[in-house]
């Protein structure tokens, strides 16, 4: 199997098998809640956010309540999430700009989204996929890494990463497609888990390998 779109009808057909049902990982009631929640999610795992989100939601679960805390305040409550100064700092200032600018509503487009503090690429693509069900490729660093152990990708980046996959995967798939790349990697083929030849997909694609696959940065 070498051909990239042998490879991703094979990876779309096996990950539906495996993982029919992808709940959002991050616990949220809405838009805002969960364009919190992935905020505080860089460089910490959803399973940290989790148990930090309930404490910062009981205080303030919408931005003009938000904006009602302190920066310090907040900070003090996200601080086992890491990098709390900044993250505090841009949920105060982007909650502010909700109130200022979209009614204190999460606006419906990336560039909207974008523009807010904090706020990345990748997190408004999460956003925009799971909250306005607008076809996004969300792709942090797990989806890169897998990309490039299937020979999905070339590219040294997370953007060129994106742009590969959205040209082998059907739109209408994206959405739950990047939930379903992440299950499979932190069940079977995490970064110290497999080295590119030990779990079904990679051994599937690199049946004559016997080196590791190299992933680059």
């Amino acid at each position: 199997m070498s051909l990239r779109q042998d490879k991703a009808d094979f990876i779309l057909n096996r990950l539906e098998e495996l993982y029919p049902e992808t709940p959002i990982p991050l616990n949220h009631t809405d838009s805002y809640t969960l364009l919190i929640a992935v905020l505080l999610s860089a460089q910490c795992t959803d399973e940290r956010v989790n148990r930090i989100t309930p404490l910062l939601f009981k205080k303030a679960n919408t931005p003009s309540r938000m904006v009602q805390l302190t920066v310090e305040e907040i900070a003090s409550i996200i601080k086992p999430c890491g990098l709390s100064p900044r993250k505090s700092k841009a949920i105060h200032e982007l909650s502010q700009i909700l109130l200022d600018k979209y009614f204190g509503e999460v606006p419906q487009s990336f560039e909207a989204l974008e523009s807010l503090p904090g706020v990345g690429h990748k997190t408004a693509s999460v956003v925009m996929a799971q909250s306005f069900g607008v076809p996004a490729f969300p792709v942090d660093t797990h989806i890169h890494r897998l990309a490039q152990r299937w020979g999905l990708t070339n590219g040294k980046n997370v953007e060129q990463t994106e742009e590969d996959l959205k040209k082998i995967f059907p739109k209408e798939k994206w959405n739950k497609l990047h939930l379903q790349i992440i299950f499979y990697g932190r069940e079977f083929c995490s970064a110290r888990g497999c080295d590119g030849l030990t779990c079904e997909i990679c051994s599937a694609f690199n049946i004559l390998r016997k080196t590791p696959v190299i992933t680059k940065k």
